[in-house]
């Protein structure tokens, strides 16, 4: 038989108290957070007999999720940023803003201050032999008006599945750039296809998504943050068609719209023509962007990214 006592007024009184509830210091919307959470944990300790074997494997899991430093990936794989997204859409709806490339999630890997260019990047230091991409577009409004002077932040990983500055072999900002569109809106850049990966099969997000049934595989992806003056910041990925996990993302980040076409060519005359012999790919992309004369839908959500201030 379980017992329950969180109904109880000194178990209640109890959870005040830990919460910080009954004292005038700190911070109101800390203890109102905390104190819905200790009230949802014990709800859960009693209806689910959570015994304390399992708690202390709790306990000893956020240990070591955090010594690996995989709560980004651990909320991705459960689905709690994408549902973000959802809030954030659902908003959206009620207020009646509408049009524009859909949003979709950040991800853990995003690092600050990658270098500058006008117009034209090369994204990849030369060191990974992988297939050569070329992607273009351009950067509009939701009028179809191109976007001068707007900024593609952009990053991806190489064909190892791998990210700059998380991997130590990869040299500095590699895979990683920020491009000024022209005149026309447009943007440009040079890199390489880039791979599918899979959570650390080692570490604790992939051991409780076994225990869950599920994968940890993500399809090749390109990240952008793309942001224009009085316009609202666009926090987004592509997906590339074709891959197998395309439909099967285990982050949820796929969306219909963000789906891109790319087209492998082994011809050598349109090759020359980028500057390449070989095999190379190609994407083009437009994003399009919502109006916004509010200064905090113009920059990026705060948060902790590595590099940033």
């Amino acid at each position: 038989m379980t017992v329950k006592i969180s109904h109880t007024a000194d178990a209640q009184k109890f959870l005040e108290e830990a919460s910080g509830l009954h004292n005038d210091a700190g911070n109101p919307r800390a203890k109102a957070l905390i104190h819905r959470i200790l009230r949802d944990s014990v709800n859960i300790i009693e209806e689910m007999a959570v015994t304390p074997e399992e708690f202390w494997k709790a306990v000893n899991y956020l240990n070591v999720l955090g010594t690996r430093q995989e709560a980004g990936l651990l909320v991705a794989g459960l689905g709690l940023e994408h549902y973000l997204d959802l809030l954030m859409d659902a908003e959206d709806e009620q207020v009646g803003k509408s049009g524009g490339t859909p949003r979709t999630i950040e991800g853990p890997l995003y690092v600050a201050g990658a270098p500058l260019s006008d117009g034209f990047a090369r994204l990849d230091d030369g060191v990974d032999p992988g297939v050569v991409l070329f992607m273009q577009g351009q950067v509009k409004n939701t009028d179809g008006a191109p976007l001068a002077g707007a900024i593609v932040d952009v990053w991806h990983a190489n064909t190892g599945g791998t990210y700059s500055y998380f991997d130590g072999s990869q040299s500095e900002f590699n895979l990683r750039r920020r491009i000024v569109t022209d005149a026309e809106g447009r943007y440009r850049f040079k890199s390489i296809v880039p791979s599918g990966y899979g959570c650390p099969p080692d570490g604790p997000t992939q051991q409780l998504l076994d225990q869950l049934g599920r994968h940890g595989q993500r399809p090749a992806h390109i990240h952008f943050f793309i942001s224009a003056d009085d316009h609202r910041h666009l926090t987004t990925q592509i997906n590339l068609d074709g891959d197998e996990y395309l439909h099967d993302d285990f982050a949820y980040a796929t969306r219909d719209e963000l789906i891109a076409k790319i087209t492998f060519s082994d011809d050598q005359q349109r090759a020359a023509a980028h500057g390449v012999t070989g095999r190379f790919a190609e994407i083009e992309f437009d994003f399009t962007l919502q109006s916004s004369a509010q200064p905090q839908e113009q920059q990026r959500i705060e948060r902790v990214r590595a590099l940033e201030d």
